[in-house]
């Protein structure tokens, strides 16, 4: 499970046999069933993610009770409530596996003791960061821009393995969509 790690780390930073190591070491890998919360809302999310395989999604509940889907992720990649991740403050939101997932886990005080003696795993966070922030900025400005039509043909075309593993009301919501309707 971890070459898909190192993998990913090695096409951005150049890491040393000791730094490969050390990604081995801290990151831990787990296996989840499918529809398992691994994440709870009102909780301080113990783990940062890395998805090897299967997909998970971030949701909360809204004001009528229900659940909105924040985040799809598809391996390879990185998924929690990042910002209560890295203030270690209670999280709104909820991480489920939507489907059986092998993933890796760090908690917080290991990822800063990686970055701290990784210096190439500190130059990948800063990477990871930068592509998170721009995701999320393109994500805001099509929910904003694109009409829902648009945004499900987008999704075809960028993600389509999404839509033959994600049930469609989580894609719906994802999408921002009412799928009731």
């Amino acid at each position: 499970m971890h070459a898909k790690f190192i993998d990913l780390i090695t096409k951005h930073v150049i890491l040393s046999d000791q730094e490969k190591e050390l990604c081995r070491r801290f990151m831990e890998p787990v296996f989840y069933p499918k529809n398992q919360i691994i994440e709870e809302h009102g909780k301080v999310p113990a783990y940062l993610y890395f998805v090897v395989s299967g997909f998970v999604r971030l949701f909360h509940y809204n004001e009528k009770g229900d659940e909105v889907t924040t985040h799809i992720n598809c391996p390879p990649g990185f998924i929690t409530s990042y910002i209560n991740f890295s203030n270690q403050t209670r999280s709104d939101e909820n991480l489920e596996c939507i489907t059986e997932c092998e993933l890796l886990r760090i908690t917080r005080s290991d990822l800063d003791l990686l970055i701290q003696q990784t210096p190439s795993f500190k130059d990948f966070s800063i990477y990871v960061f930068q592509q998170s922030l721009s995701y999320n900025e393109k994500r805001s400005r099509e929910l904003a821009t694109l009409t829902a039509e648009q945004r499900y043909l987008k999704l075809m075309n960028e993600q389509p393995e999404i839509l033959h593993h994600v049930p469609m009301q989580y894609i719906a919501s994802f999408l921002g969509m009412n799928p009731k309707v």
